[in-house]
């Protein structure tokens, strides 16, 4: 069945905003049901010798300042033997609409490395994965989406940089995104950009599922 990255017994918790949340406190509780719900579905099927807590703490609309203000209650009080945060599209876009509270990448760079020190420091050296944001669209025509486009990879980068810093794992989506859409077109995967369908969580989950089984 080859190495898969979560262990018997442990604990994995996900972090992150709607695209993690994905009705986990209301219609789909506990888990969602988005790439987190399918992901351990995916796991209970192909490993089922291995018995694996699963929490979902994502909450819609959040940005690294909503983690970094949440992130002990959240994260560090549940003691989670492996973690995975997927951040930064909410963060971008209150930015780029000039929104109170939005985020720049100097700032996002900032919480994210705050979140991260914190980790080290109350959990030690637990596994974390850290997911980019990812935008589901080619179109650089559209004035909104064209600046989206335009300014996401900055986000990514600090993503990248700081999973070099605190040596993470790292799994890229706005890249896998982008090769899907050199087959499909968007609507295939999301009914807007940000927000992913069934199918497009499915892509997310099954990308988790081929990354940490390796």
């Amino acid at each position: 069945m080859g190495d898969f990255w979560i262990q018997e017994g442990e604990r994995m918790l996900f972090i992150g905003d709607s695209i993690t949340d994905c009705g986990r406190r209301d219609r789909a509780f506990s888990l969602g049901d988005g790439y987190v719900s399918m992901f351990t579905e995916l796991a209970t099927a192909k490993y089922p010798e291995r018995n694996i807590e699963w929490t979902n703490m994502g909450i819609g609309g959040n940005r690294t300042t909503h983690l970094k203000e949440r992130w002990q209650s959240d994260v560090i009080d549940q003691r989670p033997d492996r973690l995975s945060i997927k951040i930064g599209i909410n963060d971008l876009s209150s930015f780029r609409r000039g929104d109170h509270g939005g985020v720049p990448p100097e700032q996002f760079k900032e919480n994210y490395d705050r979140i991260l020190t914190v980790t080290r420091r109350s959990l030690g050296d637990i596994p974390v994965l850290l997911i980019t944001p990812f935008y589901i669209s080619t179109n650089w025509d559209d004035e909104i989406e064209g600046a989206v486009l335009g300014m996401i990879p900055e986000y990514i980068e600090i993503v990248e940089m700081m999973s070099a810093k605190y040596n993470t794992l790292l799994l890229n989506l706005h890249d896998l995104f982008q090769e899907h859409l050199k087959f499909r077109p968007a609507h295939t995967f999301c009914p807007e950009p940000v927000h992913p369908n069934h199918t497009g969580h499915m892509v997310i989950a099954n990308a988790l599922m081929e990354f940490l089984s390796r």
